[in-house]
């Protein structure tokens, strides 16, 4: 077990560095998870690569052990009538109310794919939807998002929410792994963004998926990543959350039972502030 100052270290970097939340007392996870980080770094052990961190405030070394305290957990179609209410009802009506300009949605947080890849296959099955929406996805996590853009998987993830149907649709077997097909990679644009960070330079979007993040979030930092994403909606957007999330204090709920909500925000002429990401 590594001391306990060194998780308290663990805990405090990961909130300032990410608003990440993380227990101290959970030692398993703090060593699970940061143990491979040291050896892939090549330390003799977790005390010796915590305290080389804590010494040196190398760049590198803190965004890797932050990186591999940030939750990856990632599955394809996560709660699938969230998908079909986004396909069959938001993008049609986002589409409607841009008069031409088309749609910008964005998945924050996109782990390694999954999500922002059921979404692109869903679309997928309706051309002239697809046509008139970008889709753009992000992760704090380098690693994560190489995983993503490579779009490789195993026999396990594959087998974790997705159908049948799309594994043979979607999908190239590669030796023992499962490759998206190049139809559904090219179909998204990658981005590395810290919630925590400045990422006004994305322009603004009509849809963000942020599902499953706040929970892992301190309060502090749920309030400061809630003002950038409410910010970067356009005045008709929706953004979407987890099934358990809560945002009253931000959002009006629009379809509570797909996580769908709507900013309070006044104005107009969002289209106007679009910018590619």
């Amino acid at each position: 077990m590594i001391a306990l100052e060194h998780r308290e270290f663990v805990a405090a970097l990961c909130a300032a560095r990410a608003g990440l939340r993380v227990d101290p007392d959970r030692d398993y996870l703090i060593e699970s998870r940061l143990g491979p980080v040291a050896r892939r770094e090549g330390f003799g052990s977790l005390t010796e690569f915590l305290d080389t961190v804590r010494r040196l405030d190398e760049p590198r070394l803190i965004q890797a052990a932050v990186e591999a305290m940030a939750p990856s957990e990632s599955t394809f179609f996560r709660d699938p009538a969230v998908f079909e209410t986004l396909v069959g009802e938001v993008l049609p009506d986002l589409v409607r109310a841009s008069g031409g300009a088309g749609v910008r949605a964005w998945c924050a947080a996109c782990g390694t794919g999954q999500e922002v890849y059921s979404l692109a296959m869903r679309l997928a099955d309706e051309p002239a939807l697809a046509g008139r929406v970008e889709l753009f996805a992000s992760d704090l996590s380098e690693r994560s998002l190489e995983k993503a853009q490579a779009g490789l998987y195993s026999q396990f993830e594959v087998q974790r929410g997705l159908p049948a149907r799309r594994l043979v649709d979607g999908f190239e077997k590669q030796g023992e792994l499962f490759a998206i097909s190049p139809r559904i990679r090219q179909m998204i644009r990658w981005r590395r963004v810290n919630l925590m960070e400045d990422f006004s330079v994305l322009g603004r979007f009509d849809l963000i998926l942020c599902r499953n993040v706040l929970g892992t979030m301190t309060g502090e930092a749920r309030e400061r990543a809630m003002a950038g994403l409410t910010g970067a909606l356009t005045p008709r957007g929706r953004l979407v959350l987890g099934l358990s999330e809560s945002a009253q204090a931000w959002l009006d709920p629009v379809d509570p039972a797909a996580g769908v909500h709507a900013a309070r925000i006044s104005g107009a002429g969002g289209s106007a502030a679009r910018s590619a990401a």
